[in-house]
């Protein structure tokens, strides 16, 4: 399958770098917050923001839209560089991330920003959310998508099962959750701690259809999804393998940098390595 051409794969490309350099900036002015898991995700975010989700930034309680719940909300500013980039709010606004009266709260917080769709803090509560919605939604007959991105870890937190169980068993066809496969967590390696493995059978075990994908293949992130729409017997979850902190080569692999910004010297370090590698794409792109 392919349903991306080379033209769009360089732009979404450009723009998850973009993401990456806000995700610094953001970061540095804040002086907390975590820098691994948004940094990996960001292609994940690119992909749907900018290709994949149904929405309008301009009308974000649109009826139609897909709804996106990120449950392991520490990993917002990756959600809201993206938003910001796709046109939800202004670009200078991320860098109020955390201060006081923000609205880009720590957290994802409904009600205080526009196209946040769920209220996340405790890990393991956004499947469920995503399964009343969607439950929600059947009874209405309405046929949005909904998404629910999770973190490895959070697979520990027993929330986490009962939302997989009721989603296999209610056929909830229009779930399709992803989780960041990056293996880490704020303590070391996920499989040191908590070993997750099996984890693709344990979800086919509750009735899931599940798809594993290179994290930073543009291609393999848009064929799952459309991979998975078409299949209306069971909700779906798509493992996505990423690197922490991909795109800051001093960060990549690195579980010390779960929960931890950068200083104003590794930020400027971070960000010449991306504009680098942004002037690289639209060089190549021109």
């Amino acid at each position: 399958m392919a349903y991306l051409h080379e033209e769009k794969i360089k732009i979404l490309e450009e723009t998850a770098v973009k993401i990456r350099e806000s995700i610094i900036e953001m970061l540095l002015e804040a002086k907390s917050g975590h820098s691994a898991g948004p940094l990996g995700m960001t292609d994940v975010f690119a992909a749907l923001y900018f290709h994949a989700l149904k929405h309008d930034p301009k009308n974000p309680d649109w009826p139609e839209r897909d709804r996106l719940a990120l449950s392991n909300g520490h990993i917002c500013p990756v959600q809201y560089a993206a938003m910001a980039h796709a046109g939800y709010f202004p670009v200078e606004e991320l860098k109020t991330l955390r201060k006081f009266g923000t609205r880009l709260q720590g957290h994802p917080h409904r009600g205080a920003l526009p196209g946040i769709e769920t209220t996340s803090g405790p890990l393991g509560s956004g499947l469920s959310q995503i399964v009343g919605m969607a439950l929600a939604a059947r009874i209405d007959k309405k046929e949005n998508w909904f998404y629910c991105l999770m973190s490895d870890a959070e697979q520990d937190a027993g929330n986490v099962w009962e939302g997989v169980m009721l989603a296999g068993k209610e056929k909830l066809y229009r779930i399709i959750g992803i989780i960041d496969r990056n293996n880490i967590q704020i303590d070391g390696f996920t499989e040191d701690i908590m070993p997750l493995e099996p984890l693709r059978a344990k979800y086919e075990a509750f009735n899931w259809h599940v798809i594993e994908v290179d994290g930073h293949n543009f291609e393999e992130i848009v064929n799952a999804v459309e991979e998975a729409k078409a299949i209306y017997e069971k909700p779906k979850l798509i493992i996505a393998h990423t690197i922490p902190g991909k795109g800051v080569s001093f960060m990549e692999r690195k579980f010390e940098w779960h929960g931890v910004p950068p200083n104003k010297e590794q930020a400027d370090k971070a960000l010449a390595e991306l504009r680098t590698l942004e002037g690289k794409i639209v060089s190549e792109h021109q």
